[in-house]
């Protein structure tokens, strides 16, 4: 029996816009438009009628802007939201990051009626990304809760044993070893930037090792979001340099369109090699060369994204007797990557979000 059609809600107060998405979206039989508003108020009345899936919304509008509308949305009746603007352009990451940390899973540029070429090429990126909002997990954003991860996680512990709520795996591997972690590696994907933030923001100054980060992101959004990020860390966050030695208690994130890895000398390099798994950087990539480098001591860590880049990554640390953690499926907006570790066997803790930095904490000393 087919799936029935995604419900989108598309939310724009210029007529010719309006006209343009309606047109893209209306040419996939996938997708089906079943509300539309000029502002975010008008949008905010019908939503318990009309019960969309997905959300699409325009960032300057009259009466209630998209920024304000993502908020409430997200505090009221939380749904995926991707914001269509001109103004989520490259350049313009202050607005982008203030969309996601309100809740906004996605941007995307306004398209316009350009060249045909151009017109098709946006609406099957379009098209594409409703369908994977659809699938998306969204949760509360209280309106005066500061951490951009919302759900309220369990209570952690940090002598806990490792998570018994793990599927059938095919493997186990248990990090008996008592040597320190020397270095973090994190690697995230679709709801990475907040998920990344929720641990940043929470490890202290004096954090002993280095910490290495791949997210998944467009293309010209890195630098932006290493700002963004940079607002709530205690520690220096940066783009790794070739041939840079990471440092202690710096955060580096790898670059754009180069897998990162370390040579024998611990030290970064830049890799040209063709894409993993679709993606450059790639999470797996990074992981393996880390843990080849560190061994037992590297603590890995795996974020919410979709796909399973990061999953043998994690798989060769967890091997190698190094610290894994998972993202849990309460807390992810895309199961994918962590669940495809945790099928590994790969994972040693499966936590929510809000614990991974305290448990980091707990298992890294900070008197190395």
């Amino acid at each position: 029996m087919p799936r029935p059609p995604i419900r989108v809600l598309l939310v724009e107060d210029s007529p010719i816009a309006m006209a343009i998405l309606k047109r893209m979206l209306t040419s996939s039989p996938e997708i089906e438009i079943v509300g539309t508003a000029r502002t975010g108020k008008e949008a905010l009345a019908l939503m318990p009628q009309i019960n969309p899936q997905v959300i699409c919304t325009d960032l300057h509008m009259p009466q209630m802007n998209g920024l304000e509308f993502t908020r409430e949305v997200m505090a009221t009746f939380p749904r995926p939201i991707l914001v269509i603007s001109a103004s989520v352009q490259k350049h313009d990451t202050d607005n982008v990051f203030q969309l996601l940390q309100a809740g906004a899973v996605d941007v995307f540029p306004k398209p316009t009626a350009g060249l045909a070429s151009d017109y098709e090429k946006a609406k099957q990126e379009l098209i594409s990304k409703i369908k994977i909002l659809s699938g998306v997990t969204v949760f509360t954003q209280h309106r005066k809760q500061p951490s951009v991860a919302s759900r309220v996680s369990t209570s952690f512990n940090p002598s806990s044993t490792p998570a018994s709520t793990k599927p059938p795996k095919t493997e186990s591997y248990a990090n008996t070893s008592k040597t320190p972690a020397k270095v973090l590696v994190i690697g995230a994907s679709t709801g990475g930037p907040q998920a990344l933030h929720t641990i940043i923001s929470h490890l202290p100054s004096n954090f002993p090792v280095p910490v290495i980060c791949i997210q998944h992101i467009s293309e010209g959004f890195l630098q932006g979001l290493v700002d963004w990020l940079a607002i709530k860390s205690q520690l220096p966050i940066a783009i790794a340099q070739e041939g840079e030695l990471p440092r202690a208690g710096t955060v580096y994130f790898a670059p754009d369109k180069y897998h990162l890895e370390l040579n024998s000398q611990g030290r970064f390099v830049y890799s040209a090699t063709p894409p993993v798994g679709g993606h450059c950087p790639s999470i797996t990539v990074t992981f393996k060369s880390v843990a080849n480098f560190y061994g037992r001591a590297t603590a890995g860590v795996l974020l919410t994204g979709m796909g399973r880049d990061g999953a043998e990554g994690m798989q060769a640390v967890a091997r190698i007797g190094g610290l894994t953690i998972a993202q849990d499926e309460a807390s992810c907006v895309v199961f994918g990557m962590p669940k495809e570790a945790i099928a590994l066997g790969a994972a040693q803790y499966i936590l929510p979000i809000n614990d991974i930095a305290p448990m980091l904490l707990a298992k890294i000393p900070r008197n190395l």
